[in-house]
This record gives C-alpha cells, sequence and structure tokens, in this order.
C-alpha cells in the first residue's frame, strides 16, 4: 500500500475514515447553511451576527476544555464518541424543523449553535486521541495526516453541493442531510473493535487530573510555542465560512453558489496540504513555523485581490499553508505528548485552536461590518505572521543555530550549529 495511506491497512481506521467523509461532508454543508442563514437570511447582511454565531458555536470549548480533556483520557472513548455525534445530530434536526417550517429566529441559531458547540467540545479532544487506538504508534502521524485529508475531501463536496442545494431548496433540506449524515459514524463506531488499545493511566477525579494536563504543559516550552503560535493563528486567521461569506456575498456581490465555490475551492490546497503530511514520518518545526508564515502571506493576498476569479485563484494556496500548520502542529503535540495526557493536552490545544474564536469570531466580524470585508482576513493574517516570526527566533535561541545565506553556496540557505560556551553544539536538538 501507498506510504501515504498506509493507516487503511487497519480495519478499524478504515471504518472510522469511511464514517468520517459522510459526516464530515454534513458538517461542512451545515456550516455553509448556517452562515448563509444568518447572514443573509435573518439578517442583511451582518457579519457581526455570523461572528457571534461562529464565537457561541466555538465558545464552550474554552470552558469545557478541561472536562472534556479528562473525559477523553478516564472514559471509554468509542461510547463517548457515539454519544457526542447523537447529540450532534439532534441539534442538526431540530435546527431543520424550525427552518423547515419557517419558525427559525436568529436567536434559535444562537441557542443550537451553542449546544452544537458543547457537544462538539466533548468530542473534539476525544476524537483527535481515538485515533492512537485504531493503529499502532508509527503509523499515528499518517492517521492523523489521513483524518485531515477526510475533514477536507468532505470539505471539497460539502460546501458546494450546500450552495446548490440553499439556491435550489433553501437551507431548510441542507440541515436535515446533516442530521441524516450522523447515521454513518455512528454505525461504523458501532462496528468497531479497536486492536491497538493505549495503556492508559487513569486522571485523579474532579480538577487533580485537569491540574496535571496544566503541569505538563507549562514544563514544556515546545508545546507552549505551538499553543501560542496555534491560538493566535486560530483566534483570528481561521475564520474562512465567516470571511468567505462576507467578501463574495459584501466585496464582490455574488449569491449562495458562488460562496459554496469558493468553500470547495480552498478545499482543494487543504486537502493537498493534509495528503503531503500523511506521507511525513514526523513533523519538524521548520514545517510548522514555514506553513504559518505561508499561511499569513496567501491569506493576505486573497484580501486584496480585485475580482472574484482571482480570489479563487490564491485560495487553494490559503488552504494548502493553513491545513499544513494545523496538520504538523496536531501531530507535533500528539507525537511529542504521554499517552496517558494526550486526551487531557489535545483538549488544552483544541481551546486555544477553536475556543479563541468566542473573541476572534465577533471582532472579525465587527472589522469586516465596520472596515470592509477585505480588513476581516487581514485582522487574522497580520498578527498570524507576527507570532510565527516570533516562535521562529524563539525556536532558533532555543536549538543554539542560526540561519545563513549564500549566494555561492548551495543550498544558499542553511542552518548552521552555534558553538555553546562548553563546547557544545546545537545538533543535539532534533532538527528544528
Amino acid at each position: 500500500m501507498s506510504r501515504t495511506f498506509r493507516s487503511l491497512r487497519h480495519r478499524d481506521y478504515r471504518l472510522w475514515a469511511g464514517g468520517a467523509v459522510v459526516s464530515n461532508t454534513g458538517t461542512w454543508m451545515q456550516r455553509v447553511a448556517q452562515d448563509w442563514l444568518v447572514i443573509q437570511v435573518l439578517t442583511d447582511g451582518s457579519g457581526t451576527a455570523g461572528g457571534i454565531t461562529t464565537g457561541l458555536q466555538f465558545g464552550p470549548i474554552l470552558v469545557l476544555a478541561p472536562v472534556a480533556g479528562w473525559v477523553a483520557d478516564r472514559f471509554p472513548q468509542r461510547r463517548t464518541l457515539m454519544a457526542t455525534q447523537a447529540a450532534m445530530m439532534v441539534v442538526g434536526a431540530v435546527l431543520a424543523v424550525l427552518v423547515l417550517t419557517d419558525v427559525a429566529r436568529l436567536w434559535h441559531v444562537y441557542v443550537l449553535a451553542t449546544l452544537l458547540g458543547c457537544a462538539s467540545a466533548i468530542d473534539g479532544p476525544v476524537r483527535q486521541t481515538f485515533v492512537s487506538r485504531l493503529v499502532p504508534p508509527e503509523d499515528l502521524p499518517n492517521a492523523i495526516g489521513l483524518n485531515s485529508a477526510s475533514f477536507n475531501a468532505a470539505r471539497l463536496i460539502g460546501p458546494g453541493l450546500a450552495g446548490l442545494l440553499i439556491a435550489w431548496f433553501g437551507t431548510g433540506p441542507v440541515f436535515a442531510l446533516n442530521a441524516a449524515s450522523f447515521l454513518a459514524p455512528l454505525l461504523m463506531l458501532h462496528l468497531m473493535r479497536p486492536a491497538h488499545p493505549v495503556r492508559r493511566e487513569r486522571p485523579a477525579k474532579g480538577t487533580g487530573g485537569m491540574r496535571e494536563g496544566l503541569r505538563y504543559v507549562r514544563a514544556r516550552p515546545d508545546l507552549l510555542a505551538v499553543f501560542a503560535l496555534v491560538g493566535v493563528v486560530g483566534t483570528f486567521g481561521l475564520n474562512f465560512q465567516l470571511t468567505s461569506a462576507l467578501i463574495t456575498s459584501v466585496k464582490f456581490g455574488r449569491e449562495a453558489a458562488a460562496f459554496g465555490v469558493a468553500g470547495t475551492v480552498l478545499a482543494v490546497g487543504s486537502l493537498l496540504g493534509a495528503l503531503v503530511a500523511a506521507r511525513r514520518e514526523r513533523p519538524r518545526w521548520r514545517l510548522v513555523i514555514g506553513a504559518a508564515l505561508a499561511f499569513a502571506g496567501t491569506a493576505s493576498v486573497s484580501a486584496v485581490m480585485p475580482s472574484y476569479w482571482l480570489y479563487l485563484v490564491v485560495l487553494p494556496f490559503l488552504g494548502l499553508s493553513s491545513l499544513t500548520l494545523l496538520t504538523a502542529a496536531n501531530a507535533t503535540v500528539q507525537m511529542s505528548t504521554e499517552p496517558h495526557l494526550r486526551g487531557r493536552v489535545m483538549a488544552l490545544y483544541m481551546s486555544l485552536m477553536q475556543g479563541g474564536t468566542v473573541v476572534g469570531g465577533p471582532f472579525v466580524g465587527w472589522v469586516g461590518t465596520r472596515f470592509g470585508p477585505e480588513w476581516s482576513v487581514l485582522v487574522g493574517s497580520i498578527p498570524s505572521g507576527l507570532v510565527a516570526v516570533v516562535v521562529a527566533l524563539l525556536v532558533l535561541r532555543r536549538a543554539r543555530v542560526r540561519v545563513t545565506y549564500s549566494l555561492r553556496t548551495t543550498p544558499h540557505l542553511r542552518v548552521v550549529p552555534v558553538r555553546s560556551p562548553d563546547g557544545g553544539d546545537g545538533r543535539d536538538v532534533a532538527a528544528a
């Protein structure tokens, strides 16, 4: 089997990936439909309302992250995932009924987005760590990359299909299809019998287990650097559905189908980034930082494109850089964390990556409404680039290396160890 897809030789992982594609397609359809419902149906192009909805959906992870990590490390993960998937199915079904019966109001969407966020807050860390039970340790980086590939394969289908369905039938049927899509992962989870269980030390009850996870992260400067980078990017930069809705509908005056196409084009680059990441045996720091800088640059370029078609040209590169960053950061954290603490560490990681939208979503939406759609993107890309530079300088300093450039040698760019006072050098640091 190809190195890119080697995790698929494991039966339970194949089941997991198959169910995820169906469910993720429905999830992307709902994201597009929810943003369109709020911005174009329930309000008159209000980016602020769209930002509030996004914030409410991702906000619960900030409050529930410690509990979610404790649950992921203590309770049976397969049963927990079945419960969270069923809860998200119910939320989607309720929203579908409200829209199809023409009684949906903005506050309904706010409440349901919050409930969906609560279920997702528990689901996320469990989902991230559950994969370690489906494949052996040597295949974990590949499985993480394929998870992202599965997510973005669905992203290729979901937004475009949602845009067409919204144009033809409205948002109600899209929400109904999303609710039905959760039947696939529920069935696959029922059929699974994980063959690679991880020996787990149960965390202390109550807040003791949560504090243990915090102490572990605080004692790891490398994890803190990843968390800082992902926190800034996640808070201000990863608001694609909101910013794309504003740019597509407000800046370029396009309809729902064009909004869906933009999401699909973005996913082309994201899928490529995930597949490239799946081929890597182990992520490296230079990939994380390089991807963050590339994300900041491509996002800034996409914001100033003068036409819809030029905007579409940039989106695959934006998707490639953002997904490479997220996949490399995710794998870096999981591969370097003790298995019995992985759930709590990933809960903290996801609270920074997704929970920051509680502040970032409404703020980005307000900036887009007040100063123009372009600034809804730039307000995320500029801070992301700055924090990537700071983290790069800190990594170079900690690794005791310096970067040199010369036209006379090949390669032109080189990382050179710096001699320390005790005669050692920087080569003891794992390939920065």
